[in-house]
């Protein structure tokens, strides 16, 4: 298993691949990425505008498509158009560095598209907000079927992501279809929380975790001993951080670990490893709020879970890809290694035999959804078959 490698450079490569694992029809991305090819050879940084307009465009066409659908009454076509149109706009934002023309106008585009699909496809999903240091951030909420107090999960971003990505990677209905909600977080320092709140990222997660695990505590539907914490990339450090610190936390998983990001960024620094976005410098300075190289480094300082771990005392699962590139696979032993309180334990490394070795299973997701679902339906006493 291995990325869809179409560009140069591995930073385009990742974008592409996640698309394409959150919905993206191969097709629409032969049309985007083709008239790239020689932009995408001047490396990762360069070009990126380019990326955005030919990105934008396939959208705006989806988006015309879908209002003949909507005219025609055709409300669930509508919808799923609609939704690849956000992820196109959504990719094309992420690949700009932090003030790059155009920025701000796509993503609120993305954002107005992917609420109308919502609406138009019926899918289910409430938008809340959560309390937060006199402010707030924005949520979506995906109730589980069925009558009564369920178990729930909240799944929160990594460094570059948003709550749409993380819809699009389908882990609310793999834990819905094992009878658990999801509450899925554009926590600060990411998606709408960073860039209309002006709300940056802390290393100390359990700040904001712990206004989501209250909020759940308010649902009819939510069963009070039975709340996971997942997270994606960075969520690596976020959700071992916040179980650890929150224990109304009854179960953790991460996809993709994360055991010492301030380390990491030192490796960064040598160009020892690869980064998860262009413009990467500007890009984390932007997320913790930093004004130069010598803040964001004191701002990330405890952005390690050495004497995190040890914390944690309800059953935890470390997930990571073989080959990733970004987050090398010895932060997944730390991780686990240091899980010395946890009554329950489990570190599954995914492997060619099954893919999702690329990080965060770029090259397939599928492995990892079903895994992280099943441990919280095992731990959180959700369903696992028929």
């Amino acid at each position: 298993m291995a990325l869809f490698e179409y560009f140069p450079n591995y930073v385009w490569n990742l974008s592409v691949s996640i698309a394409i694992e959150s919905g993206a029809q191969i097709g629409e991305i032969v049309d985007m990425c083709k008239p790239l090819l020689d932009a995408a050879a001047k490396g990762e940084d360069a070009g990126t505008l380019r990326f955005a307009e030919e990105w934008a465009k396939k959208a705006d066409t989806l988006i015309a498509l879908a209002d003949e659908d909507e005219a025609r009454g055709r409300s669930f076509s509508a919808g799923t158009k609609l939704e690849r149109a956000a992820l196109y706009l959504l990719s094309a934002e992420r690949m700009q560095g932090h003030g790059h023309p155009g920025r701000e106008a796509t993503f609120a585009k993305a954002q107005d598209t992917f609420k109308r699909a919502m609406v138009l496809g019926d899918m289910g999903v409430e938008r809340v907000e959560i309390a937060y240091e006199g402010s707030t951030f924005p949520a979506l909420y995906i109730r589980a079927p069925g009558d009564g107090p369920k178990p729930v999960v909240v799944y929160c971003n990594g460094l570059d992501s948003s709550k749409e990505l993380l819809y699009w990677s389908r882990l609310h209905e793999a834990l819905a279809r094992r009878g658990i909600s999801t509450l899925l977080v554009d926590q600060p320092g990411t998606g709408e929380a960073l860039r209309l709140k002006n709300l940056p990222a802390t290393p100390y997660s359990e700040k904001w975790a712990t206004p989501a695990l209250e909020w759940l505590l308010t649902q009819p539907d939510v069963d009070p001993d039975r709340i996971g914490m997942t997270g994606i990339s960075l969520g690596g450090h976020y959700a071992p951080r916040a179980v650890a610190f929150e224990p109304r936390f009854a179960s953790g998983a991460v996809w993709g670990a994360n055991h010492d990001w301030a380390e990491v960024q030192q490796k960064r620094l040598r160009r020892e490893g690869e980064n998860p976005v262009p413009h990467y410098w500007d890009h984390v300075m932007w997320v913790f709020g930093a004004t130069d190289m010598e803040d964001f480094h004191a701002k990330t300082k405890d952005m390690t879970l050495n004497g995190v771990m040890e914390r944690i005392t309800v059953p935890f699962l470390v997930t990571h890809g073989e080959k990733d590139r970004q987050i090398g696979l010895e932060y997944a032993h730390q991780s686990f290694d240091q899980l010395t309180n946890s009554p329950n334990r489990e570190l599954k490394i995914f492997t060619d035999r099954e893919g999702g070795v690329e990080h965060v299973g770029a090259d397939n997701m599928a492995f990892g959804r079903d895994y992280i679902a099943d441990w919280f339906a095992d731990t959180l006493g959700g369903r696992i078959g028929a």
